[in-house]
């Protein structure tokens, strides 16, 4: 326990900041910082992710893990929830029409490009949809987020939304060791399991068909920049996780992500990486 003049000290000079308009400048001042980044990173996104290896291998991955259930062309009523800047939106149409639903205006000002008259500024925990109104949801890298405090009221929201044999398809920041400046850029809130994961799902009502970990391939690449990040925290990263690499390296990258998707579709999954895809089914 503090003195007692230690602490008269230390409230007095915290009302004297508050009065004095000093905290709220600094409240401000880390909101603004935060929005700036936020907004920073959103603009690397629609700028990066039609091209980028590890945005164009994510979705050859979970194709590969939608394709085991539905044909092209299945007519489906599909939701993306947290749609972000709409790089999912084309993978998605394949299989029927798509609405997309995000809490960032920076968000859903990229994503009308892409889906004009079918976006939403809403969050995942209040979906303003009827009970039962979709065949597919999708949650990319959305429940980590710092702006979704509850795993469980967003997948009873999903839940709901979703007809009997609908399904979930999530995809979630894997093992909190790998957390770095990206997650913080991005206000990732936390980092997950596969047994975790299942715990939330099955503990909403859904019953889980397929999962695995994904970018297990490069594993060794964000493992070695995670460590680097903590022996020199000084050293601040000059360009978002999202930079587009140079060409060549972009293409090399890619095959890793393309042999992944490959073995998905195979029927293969994967013990570790560097996210976790999950396949959910409400049954009834």
């Amino acid at each position: 326990m503090y003195p007692i003049s230690l602490r008269t000290t230390v409230v007095a000079s915290l009302t004297q900041l508050h009065r004095s308009g000093t905290l709220r400048r600094i409240f401000d001042g880390w909101r603004m910082a935060g929005a700036r980044m936020e907004h920073a990173e959103y603009l690397t996104m629609a700028a990066v992710e039609d091209h980028h290896w590890w945005y164009g291998g994510m979705r050859a991955i979970a194709a590969a893990m939608l394709a085991e259930v539905y044909p092209a062309a299945s007519r489906l009523q599909i939701l993306d929830a947290g749609c972000g800047t709409g790089g999912n939106i084309g993978l998605l149409q394949r299989y029927g029409q798509t609405i997309g639903i995000d809490i960032a205006p920076d968000a859903i000002s990229f994503a009308a490009n892409r889906l004009a008259g079918r976006l939403a500024r809403s969050s995942v925990l209040q979906l303003p949809f009827a009970d039962q109104s979709f065949d597919l949801v999708t949650s990319f890298e959305v429940l980590y987020h710092r702006g979704v405090p509850s795993e469980a009221t967003a997948l009873a929201e999903a839940y709901r939304v979703l007809r009997p044999g609908g399904r979930l398809l999530i995809r979630l920041p894997a093992f909190e060791v790998l957390r770095g400046n990206h997650d913080r850029a991005v206000h990732g809130r936390r980092r997950y399991t596969a047994a975790e994961v299942h715990a939330f799902l099955t503990a909403t009502g859904f019953t889980v068909e397929r999962s695995s970990y994904v970018n297990s391939l490069l594993l060794p690449l964000p493992l070695v920049q995670r460590i680097g990040e903590r022996l020199l925290p000084a050293v601040e990263q000059s360009d978002s996780d999202l930079a587009l690499p140079p060409p060549l390296l972009n293409e090399f990258l890619r095959w890793p992500m393309a042999a992944e998707a490959a073995w998905i579709a195979h029927g293969g999954r994967f013990p570790v990486g560097l996210s976790v895809l999950c396949r959910a089914r409400r049954i009834h």
